[in-house]
């Protein structure tokens, strides 16, 4: 997907080009004695052309912002289950979780599945999209960010092999969905976010659903959450260029942790990282996957 930026200069370039063929025609005209009629007619298309031109240009600069602002206002929460919601949410695990489609790994972790089937996600989107929370996609949030698909949670859940007595980190807690699958298996759950509201919100939704003991603070997750370190378990939710030193330090002897690692906007590597009980690191790709970039402090 190009950006806004990439996306206009490949625009101008194409109506500087219009631009050419329009005193191509006109002296082409000249020299094959074209009538007024049809450079009047040239002149009329070349009028609608500009007019779409610029409707396209204030869609792509005005659109995108107009939605993520709309989406990303605070919004109440409604923690309550439903029929129809609990049905959809068996047909999510059994279709996509337990027997995923196009060939993926099926998750075979039953502290996972069950966690799947007992967070309510429809309480963790916008209210515009709670009809298809229980789709096996990933919605917008706001602030140009999203919660991932549940297979995709149900995936990095397992990776890290989460047990009772685990105290979690996760970076970026977005919506708060994945923070509240990880409280349903593990002890403790630590949950930064950088983007103020969406730390608001999401805390909100965990209070509303009864994750009263997730920790959720808002921050700058490169560095982690030195005071509470260290981690089993270790999620990280953005794509990063690299694995924060940081988060290797809190990661605890013996712990794992599971991070997108590539450019934005592009295809990421999902990593999983473990450390021995000395301290010894390693680190396999486990699936070509795509995140939203890891969102820095710029101060």
């Amino acid at each position: 997907m190009l950006s806004n930026f990439g996306a206009s200069n490949l625009l101008f370039s194409r109506f500087e080009r219009f631009e050419l063929s329009i005193l191509d025609a006109i002296i082409f005209s000249q020299l094959a004695d074209i009538t007024i009629r049809d450079i009047t007619l040239l002149n009329i298309w070349g009028l609608f052309t500009l007019v779409k031109f610029f409707s396209f240009l204030f869609v792509l600069l005005v659109f995108p912002p107009l939605t993520t602002a709309l989406v990303a206002d605070t919004y109440p929460v409604e923690c309550e289950d439903a029929a129809h919601f609990e049905e959809r949410r068996e047909k999510l695990a059994e279709n996509h979780i337990i027997s995923p489609r196009r060939g993926a790994q099926p998750i075979e972790d039953t502290r996972v599945i069950d966690a799947m089937r007992s967070v309510y996600r429809h309480a963790f989107v916008h209210p515009n999209y709670r009809a298809q929370a229980y789709l096996d996609r990933p919605l917008p949030i706001g602030h140009g960010q999203t919660i991932s698909q549940p297979f995709i949670v149900a995936l990095m859940s397992e990776l890290v092999r989460p047990g009772p007595d685990d105290r979690a980190l996760e970076i970026g807690t977005g919506s708060g969905y994945q923070a509240a699958v990880l409280a349903e298996i593990v002890r403790e759950v630590y949950t930064i976010e950088i983007i103020e509201p969406l730390a608001h919100q999401g805390k909100t939704a965990l209070r509303a659903c009864g994750y009263d003991d997730v920790k959720v603070k808002h921050d700058d997750g490169y560095y982690g959450w030195e005071e509470h370190a260290p981690f089993d378990i270790i999620v990280v939710t953005a794509a990063a260029s690299h694995i924060a030193p940081p988060l290797i330090e809190q990661l605890a002897d013996g712990g794992r942790m599971v991070i997108p690692v590539g450019p934005p906007y592009e295809t990421q590597s999902l990593m999983l990282v473990e450390k021995d009980e000395e301290g010894r690191l390693t680190q396999r790709s486990v699936m070509p996957v795509r995140f939203v970039p890891f969102v820095r402090d710029e101060n």
